[in-house]
């Protein structure tokens, strides 16, 4: 095998090899013998049929496989020996073949950067803290308790007002026509008076109605209704009213706790306060997360693979694309023309691919890896989010090991940014719900 480099700037290499005729004839005739020994054909015993006949009849087909085998061999020994670290797949056009001569190819790649590691201990941080207070705890037990509200039904006679219940059975039609339009007729349906849930100013029509009593009222369907056949059109409802409920919310007590499988008030209170303490934490940790990227990407300023970011620009701008297509653009976005939009997101490209690059050297430097455990755990996690479903979920993962290997990449970048938070000085700033839960100052 010859080697020729014709190409070595920044990342970029490129080389010209041939491998000789001698190379690839014994290559071929190594396949062919091995065909021969299982090889059944009519009129020969298994394993005798002479090479010539097995030549003949497969010679082709196998040259082929021959060739790509001799090709990936090949690269891979250029990239052994020089002791490259390729960045992407390296690409390989063949130059000139014919049968019985030499096969000549060049193979272009990409090379990994030398990636500096920054001082961690230099990277100074502030680290949000917030806990919740007794006045959200009781927000948040006074919304569980309208949750978990009872229907009553109201003894008096008397016209149903804004937060009642009426019970009724309507029929509607368009407007102009005698039959029903289908869907539009219901029995025994509980409409909450000056409520939300029905065609804009259906349920405000009912204030005033007593069981017992019919009423006629007419509303227009909203221009984008689901219905085709009835979006942008009046429609005109008869109503009867059966029956007036009001709701009732339980008393917020110790039994008001057992009914949700606590023991008092006060486990009631626990659990919400550790729940919401949970969610503080994680905002907390996304954004000392987001100040640690922001640090390393001002000193990450090496070099980075022009494959690796057209590949993600690409994905990114095809996104860009369908949320153009479908009216969807951010609204920093909207006003921007395709260059700007092109450019903007190309810059986002570069520093992702630019901080992947440099998590995953500190995670190979410091011997930062996943373990079966953790990845085991994290598909369990990911079975929980369709309940009933656990064991399909799991069975796929089973099935399907990328799968599960796509979940081990956001668990090594936040064993690495641990890593990396255990050097940095941090300092810990306690904050207002308010405050930390703001969105970052760039949005």
């Amino acid at each position: 095998m010859q080697v020729t480099e014709f190409a070595n700037e920044g990342l970029k290499r490129g080389y010209n090899i041939v491998v000789s005729a001698a190379e690839i004839s014994a290559g071929r005739d190594k396949r062919l013998a091995a065909l021969g020994r299982d090889l059944r054909l009519p009129g020969f015993r298994p394993g005798k049929v002479p090479a010539s006949v097995v030549k003949q009849r497969y010679g082709a087909a196998i040259m082929s496989e021959v060739l790509e085998e001799q090709v990936g061999e090949a690269t891979r020994k250029v990239v052994s020996d020089r002791g490259l670290r390729p960045a992407l797949q390296p690409k390989v056009d063949v130059v000139n073949f014919a049968d019985g001569g030499d096969l000549e190819f060049k193979v272009e790649l990409e090379l990994l950067p030398e990636i500096p590691l920054p001082d961690f201990s230099a990277i100074a941080l502030e680290r949000p803290k917030a806990s919740p207070s007794p006045a959200e705890i009781d927000t948040a037990i006074e919304g569980i308790a309208g949750r978990n509200r009872t229907m009553v039904d109201v003894e008096e006679v008397r016209p149903a007002t804004k937060g009642d219940v009426l019970v009724c059975d309507f029929v509607g039609r368009l407007a102009g026509e005698t039959e029903p339009f289908q869907g539009g007729s219901m029995n025994d349906m509980p409409i909450e008076v000056a409520g939300e849930g029905f065609i804009p100013g259906f349920t405000e029509q009912l204030d005033g109605l007593s069981p017992g009593e019919s009423r006629q009222i007419t509303v227009s369907f909203p221009a984008e209704y689901g219905a085709a056949e009835l979006a942008g059109k009046e429609a005109v409802f008869d109503i009867t009213a059966k029956k007036l409920q009001r709701s009732e919310t339980p008393v917020i007590d110790d039994a008001f706790a057992k009914t949700l499988g606590l023991d008092d008030l006060d486990a009631v209170k626990k659990v919400l306060t550790e729940g919401l303490q949970r969610e503080y934490d994680g905002l907390a940790r996304q954004k000392i997360k987001r100040a640690l990227l922001d640090a390393l990407s001002e000193q990450a300023q090496f070099e980075v693979p022009e494959g690796m970011i057209e590949g993600e620009f690409a994905q990114i701008w095809q996104r860009v694309e369908a949320d153009m297509k479908e009216g969807r653009l951010d609204a920093d976005d909207k006003g921007k023309d395709e260059d700007t939009l092109k450019a903007e997101y190309r810059a986002i490209a570069m520093r992702r691919i630019r901080l992947g690059l440099l998590l995953a050297e500190i995670g190979r430097v410091n011997g930062i890896q996943v373990t079966s455990e953790e990845l085991g755990r994290a598909v369990r996690a990911e079975a929980t989010r369709y309940p009933g479903q656990e064991k399909q979920v799991m069975d796929f993962f089973q099935k399907n090991p990328q799968a599960a290997e796509n979940l081990r990449g956001p668990i090594f970048e936040d064993k690495v940014v641990d890593f990396m938070l255990e050097l940095a000085k941090v300092t810990d700033v306690d904050v207002t719900v308010a405050e930390l839960t703001a969105p970052p100052a760039a949005a």
